[in-house]
């Protein structure tokens, strides 16, 4: 008879196979790729013994893209995006929105996977989940700090996910293949240009 210990254990380490298993699925396939029966297979195990490993496979999609915000959170740092501007909050805007486009650009399936899973009706998203999308958003929030000192901490917040969002839009128009995507160097230059815009006018509507 098997110990409790060593079948937490196994669990463990199916569990483990399986988002490695997933991970691998989205990055070749997509998120529409992603199939019970395939994981079974690809990790040598019966598709019943997923469900010991993990509750369903939306688990197992969560698990990816806490795995995908980590590396895009990663891009953000490297790009010096956790501390103070010392060039000016327009700068670090700009560094924020295209470390964004080009880890989108470099990583397209795993990137939309972060948008395209729908959870069903009822469902909550995990909150340790919910924590890594907040504090991505935080990244756009020390510029803003620098830019408006004024406003307060719930109002800079809101500012920072519209400005997140706003990002995000252009960037799903300029890389959609189903309407027509725009070359990579292209579509830096087009963000660049809008960023500087949307920095440059926020300290007067902010007064509005």
């Amino acid at each position: 008879m098997i110990s409790p210990t060593k079948a937490a254990s196994r669990r463990a380490k199916l569990k483990a196979d399986l988002i490695n298993a997933a991970e691998r699925t989205i990055e070749r396939e997509g998120l529409r790729a992603l199939r019970a029966r395939d994981l079974a297979t690809e990790v040598g195990c019966a598709v019943g013994a997923i469900y010991n490993a993990v509750a369903d496979l939306d688990e197992l999609i969560f698990a990816v893209n806490a795995r995908t915000l980590a590396a895009l959170e990663r891009s953000f740092t490297a790009a010096g995006a956790d501390r103070q501007p010392a060039d000016g909050a327009t700068a670090q805007f700009v560094r924020l929105a295209l470390a964004y486009t080009d880890f989108a650009a470099a990583n397209g399936p795993r990137w939309r996977a972060l948008f395209g899973h729908q959870l069903p009706a009822g469902r909550e998203i995990p909150a340790p989940y919910m924590a890594d999308q907040l504090r991505l958003f935080s990244y756009v929030e020390v510029p803003l700090q620098t830019l408006l000192p004024a406003i307060t901490p719930k109002r800079r917040t809101l500012l920072a996910r519209s400005l997140f969002s706003a990002v995000h839009g252009i960037v799903v128009l300029g890389l959609e293949e189903k309407l027509q995507s725009i070359p990579l160097p292209v579509l830096r230059e087009q963000v660049t240009f809008l960023v500087k815009a949307m920095a440059k006018g926020l300290p007067q509507a902010a007064e509005k």
